[in-house]
């Protein structure tokens, strides 16, 4: 059982206790509270994924307020065919992606978030292990080649890499954001592995 801060067991006729579909439901029939806590709920994924996309903290905010003021505005039009939290991420992304095609802001991105399989690539761990006196001069530039590199993917490639592993998130949950069948978000991630990968390694021989 779900407890509060306080040790106490939430009450479920307020929004904080109550289950998702519920408040979707109270929201769809305009309780201000019940859609602030469903907000509450999600903001912190929704803003990292949008972060993650546009490394621009004021972008990122700015267009997850966005997401969520244009969530509660089609409210009523959301059915419950998947989740909320899908439905709302489709939506942050959506205005995400029309965003970048606009602005072309630089991405950070960690290489800790990707899993490139490195151990079997001996010039990538050269580059970054802890025990090689290149790691502290290289890391750097490895990490702004990894960044140029991912902004050289389209936008629905670089979301499926941010979704996956940044957000890790399933295929199939990717799959309903993106509104695409599990097999195009499969293929996606694997292009844009390799070729971010591919760069890294082109990198790491030239060092």
């Amino acid at each position: 059982m779900i407890m509060s801060e306080t040790g106490a067991t939430p009450d479920a006729s307020t929004p904080t206790g109550m289950l998702e579909g519920d408040l979707v439901r109270r929201a769809q029939r305009g309780d201000l509270d019940a859609y602030d806590e469903l907000v509450k709920r999600y903001q912190e994924r929704i803003y990292a994924t949008l972060y993650h996309m546009t490394s621009n903290h004021e972008d990122a905010n700015d267009l997850a307020q966005d997401s969520f003021i244009k969530a509660f505005q089609a409210l009523k039009s959301f059915r419950g065919g998947s989740s909320f939290y899908t439905w709302l991420y489709r939506i942050a992304v959506n205005k995400t992606i029309n965003f970048l095609k606009q602005r072309r802001n630089k991405h950070h991105f960690s290489l800790n978030d990707l899993d490139f399989n490195t151990e079997h690539n001996p010039d990538l761990v050269a580059l970054i292990s802890d025990k090689t006196p290149l790691r502290e001069a290289g890391l750097a530039e490895l990490q702004k080649k990894l960044n140029e590199a991912l902004m050289k993917l389209s936008e629905p490639h670089r979301m499926v890499v941010v979704l996956h592993d940044v957000q890790g998130l399933s295929h199939e949950e990717i799959a309903e954001i993106l509104d695409c069948n599990i097999g195009t978000v499969r293929s996606r991630l694997y292009y844009a592995r390799q070729q971010l990968q591919g760069y890294l390694a082109e990198y790491a021989k030239s060092t």
